[in-house]
């Protein structure tokens, strides 16, 4: 698929050659589900802007304009006609300088030749097209799809079109990048595109807007969120849900300020390591200080207040420390991707004995604690050592090994993630898939060796001599804007009933029953129940439309009959349930709440 993916990029590249002549070509990979090609697009004169087909006969006098979304069936039509053409895609092997003599009239193309190692280029060319590539690719056009030509130009559709850097560095030039689909079939790329839309409709950055729990403003900033009411109530139910676990399980809640001096971050290895990551740095009464990116430094400094035995261990710091982190503005997503966040972060120190228990411990509560959440299918990786990295390569190698035999012992099937680590050890990361597949980041586990060598961190063992701490970063559900962005998508905004912010909407049916809705509403709020009396003068269908549209899962109305039998009129979003005595609702509810359902 990967191949097919490839070559329907050098397609979509020769199309946009014959349509948008003089035209400079980036680079065409394949990615998931589909491909892209990044090019930039010359000012030319033509005869007729309307034109339906642009060629080298047409140029002229008129300006002409880089391609819209509108323009893209217009390019995937020409796409179609190559690929009917059964075009054979002919691999090359020439010396870098006949190569630079080929595309020289193309200087993203020369700039990856000097890159290039050795006095090789491989080359690839189909039709009038010919790209710097190492393949692989189809033989022709006619095999993209099992030699069926029918589905060759079914299967596979451009989609968008937007901006990339070159090589994604804001200092090099804008190009435009076009995006396209490619599948087996034309049935599965017809799937693909009802869950996009499925997934348009579950937008979480949509919903946030529409059911009150945040927003982003302009004049604050960019990846900067603002939580209304009703989505601080949804981050509490979290936090206080978090807040009773954790501290059942022996971890001790701690608080560190949002900045510190620039030598902390010098001594933990960020700025030397993560510098990319973070702002810059703040002058004050002449010296530097930090926003921080991560709150480990802090939590080293409080084990560091006192010296500990071996009878403390593990010894556990938990904290929803906010943190920032310097993300470009075109990465920016909603809650998914934000420049200040907070997580749910704890730091564990142990003796090297008790690692293996402790990351035990850690998975099987964090997968446990995902499914309280709604969350049953995950995938697992093991990310090893990146290119930037801390401390020496045999602990790198020890500290991987204990991570993969704790899942090998848990008998949990993992998938490598090759440089996936953090700077400061590698990393097991779990990632949910929601009901769309989608994969999401949650729980990470952290092995960490460095900080300890590098803040000299130690414990008195059982012989009273002074030993090396062994530290382990975790964090269960990542960042609180991240996963709530996710749980709003997973649920298409209908929340549980223990996480939604209003449970219970309260609908007299006129002005003479708010005397008995107010009356339930209290009883209802004495059972910690989250109720909302809707004593507007407005309809009841009205009421009931809006409560639909807020996703609350109870909507109760009262009216004379209700109110002489001592009962509610039970609707939620399933339908009407009917007329429910007050007594036998209230049991019903708390037993659902009590089981997180």
């Amino acid at each position: 698929m990967e191949t097919i993916r490839h070559s329907l990029a050098h397609i979509l590249a020769a199309a946009v050659q014959e349509l948008y002549p003089g035209t400079k070509f980036g680079i065409g990979p394949a990615i998931e589900n589909g491909f892209y090609y990044d090019f930039e697009f010359s000012e030319i004169k033509i005869v007729n802007p309307k034109s339906k087909i642009l060629n080298p006969k047409q140029i002229q006098n008129s300006k002409f304009q880089i391609p819209k979304l509108e323009d893209l069936p217009r390019i995937e039509k020409k796409m179609k006609e190559l690929i009917k053409n059964n075009i054979k895609f002919k691999k090359k092997i020439v010396s870098k300088k006949e190569a630079e003599k080929i595309f020289k009239n193309q200087p993203y193309k020369l700039e990856l030749i000097k890159e290039l190692p050795g006095k090789k280029a491989t080359i690839y060319q189909s039709g009038n097209f010919i790209d710097l590539c190492r393949g692989p690719h189809v033989e022709s056009t006619l095999q993209l799809h099992s030699g069926q030509a029918k589905e060759i130009i079914d299967s596979f559709k451009l989609t968008k079109i937007a901006g990339a850097y070159w090589k994604g560095d804001e200092n090099n030039p804008m190009l435009t990048r076009i995006y396209g689909l490619g599948f087996l079939t034309k049935e599965e790329l017809n799937e693909y595109i009802s869950r996009q839309k499925e997934a348009e409709k579950r937008d979480h950055r949509v919903l946030g807007q529409k059911l009150e729990l945040f927003m982003f403003n302009e004049e604050i900033g960019a990846g900067l969120p603002l939580w209304m009411p009703k989505g601080v109530i949804l981050r509490k139910v979290i936090e206080n849900y978090l807040y009773q676990e954790l501290t059942e399980q022996g971890y001790q809640w701690i608080i560190s300020p949002h900045i510190g001096k620039l030598d902390l971050w010098k001594s933990s290895g960020h700025w030397e390591l993560y510098r990319e990551d973070m702002y810059s740095p703040i002058d004050i009464e002449g010296e530097k200080y930090e926003l921080k990116p991560m709150n480990c430094p802090f939590h080293v400094k409080i084990y560091q207040t006192k010296i500990h035995s071996y009878k403390e261990l593990p010894l556990k710091y938990a904290e929803f420390g906010t943190v920032y982190r310097y993300e470009r503005s075109g990465v920016l997503h909603g809650l998914t991707r934000v420049r200040g966040f907070t997580q749910d972060d704890a730091h564990i120190f142990c003796a090297p004995e008790q690692v293996s228990q402790e990351l035990t411990k850690l998975l099987e509560y964090g997968l446990k604690n995902l499914k309280a959440f709604g969350f049953k299918n995950f995938n697992i990786y093991l990310a090893t050592r990146p290119e930037k990295y801390a401390g020496a390569e045999k602990g790198w190698q020890k500290a991987t090994s204990s991570l993969k035999y704790v899942l090998e012992k848990s008998k949990l099937k993992y998938q490598l993630d090759p440089g996936g680590g953090v700077f400061y050890g590698p990393k097991i990361d779990v990632k949910v898939k929601d009901s769309l597949g989608r994969e999401w980041q949650c729980i990470t586990i952290q092995f960490d060796f460095n900080l300890p060598e590098r803040f000299d961190i130690n414990y008195i063992d059982q012989k009273g001599r002074k030993q090396r701490v062994i530290m382990i970063h975790r964090a269960l559900i990542g960042s609180f804007e991240r996963f709530i962005g996710v749980l709003l998508e997973h649920y298409g905004g209908a929340l549980p009933l223990w996480l939604s912010p209003e449970q219970i909407w309260l609908v007299p049916v006129g002005s003479r029953h708010k005397k008995y809705a107010k009356e339930i509403g209290k009883r209802l709020c004495a059972n910690s129940l989250r109720v909302k009396v809707k004593d507007e003068n407005e309809t009841v269908s009205k009421k009931i439309r809006e409560g639909e549209t807020q996703k609350i899962p109870y909507l109760l109305v009262v009216g004379d009959k209700e109110e002489k039998n001592k009962s509610v009129r039970v609707r939620t979003k399933g339908g009407d349930i009917g007329e429910v005595k007050l007594d036998k609702f209230i049991k019903d509810v708390l037993s659902k709440l009590n089981s997180r359902n």
